[in-house]
């Protein structure tokens, strides 16, 4: 990890001029951030392989950081992965050489083990899995590149998470027949994400909110029962987490496709000043910054995005590039501020220039001082 050279300070500063600029309205951004969700990719990037993103979290901070600054993206680094807050309830995890880690097993299988879960202790939460990654990750950070450092309140998918406990067959099975059990599990993961979030803002003080809405998508449960237990769980993870010291700033991952419930959420779920608001789908396509502007542009800064599958087809810099446009030239007028991302996390093994395509797109018709720009992309193809 000592073989990288320090962040480059100049870039640096650029890069807090946009993202305030999107976020708080602050001016002196050249352009509008990019941020495609990187996650493994960073270490895949740097020579290193997926397993050691989610085995190593030192490394996967520094490879984060560096790829941030390599790709001109945002000025700070979020480590974050897959099952947060589930081993302290008794959920085993299994690294994974291709992938995030797995869960192995299940701890609820019928509502008598609804009944007897226990909420974990918060010594338990400040000695388990997920508080020591979240730190270990966040601690190099402040030491080493301090000015890249946002703590982070990892919390996400309440309802994804509740599932997890007893299995999803299970799980979607309750949600037909006995509602209230699927809630139940969902309130037992949002009070251990909720002590979670507040030993995160207790070591390091206010710590931006990851939540999301994921499992419970447009082709996973029809609107009516999204209804009835999403906004409701988002709602009261976020309220309560802010009432524990974490936040203000929120960020909301809508992966999938949200084509017939996203309307569900305004009015419904917490809106800070210093919220984004990101939809993957709409049906099979990215979610259209238009509806995504025209539904949340008054409320919170929006995070339009690209399809992840295109960046791993190779020399597809064209594809990715034309479909940005259209995303920005669709939401750059919205009011409180836009991101231009991906639709979830950027493949491990995406192309170099496949991402450079979507961060000069965001050149050419994201900037704040020059017209749209008519010129076709000129990029070099990936080796």
């Amino acid at each position: 990890m000592d073989t990288f050279d320090p962040i480059d300070d100049l870039w640096l500063q650029k890069a807090k001029k946009r993202y305030a600029s999107a976020v708080i309205g602050a001016p002196g951004a050249d352009r509008i951030p990019v941020d495609p969700m990187m996650l493994s990719h960073s270490t895949v990037f740097y020579g290193h392989t997926i397993r050691e993103f989610y085995e190593n979290p030192k490394l996967a901070a520094v490879c984060l950081a560096h790829a941030q600054q390599h790709y001109d993206l945002l000025p700070v680094t979020k480590y974050y992965f897959a099952h947060p807050w589930l081993p302290e309830l008794g959920i085993n995890l299994k690294y994974m050489n291709l992938t995030a880690p797995v869960p192995t097993n299940i701890v609820v299988n019928d509502p008598e083990d609804a009944e007897r879960m226990e909420i974990p202790s918060t010594e338990q939460i400040r000695s388990g899995y997920t508080f020591n990654r979240l730190t270990m990750a966040m601690d190099y950070i402040k030491e080493t590149m301090p000015n890249m450092f946002v703590p982070l309140a990892y919390v996400p998918e309440p309802v994804g998470a509740g599932a997890e406990l007893c299995g999803l067959e299970q799980f979607f099975m309750w949600c037909q027949t006995e509602m209230d059990l699927a809630k139940k599990l969902v309130d037992i993961y949002v009070e251990t994400a909720t002590m979670g979030a507040e030993a995160i803002a207790k070591r390091y003080g206010m710590a931006l909110l990851n939540t999301s809405a994921v499992l419970e998508n447009s082709d996973s449960m029809s609107p009516e029962m999204i209804k009835d237990i999403s906004p409701p769980a988002l709602n009261k993870l976020v309220r309560n987490c802010l009432s524990k010291g974490a936040g203000p700033q929120i960020f909301y991952h809508f992966c999938g496709n949200h084509k017939d419930d996203y309307m569900l959420y305004p009015g419904k779920i917490v809106f800070t000043p210093l919220t984004i608001m990101q939809i993957g789908y709409w049906d099979r396509v990215e979610f259209p910054a238009e509806i995504m502007k025209d539904t949340f542009g008054n409320l919170c800064a929006i995070m339009p995005s690209v399809d992840t599958k295109l960046f791993v087809i190779e020399n597809n810099q064209n594809e990715i590039y034309e479909h940005a446009r259209s995303q920005i030239e669709g939401g750059i007028d919205t009011k409180c501020g836009m991101i231009l991302g991906t639709t979830c996390e950027v493949p491990p093994y995406s192309y170099e220039y496949n991402i450079k395509s979507l961060v000069k797109a965001a050149d050419d018709f994201g900037r704040y001082d020059i017209q749209k720009k008519e010129t076709p992309i000129q990029l070099v193809a990936h080796n």
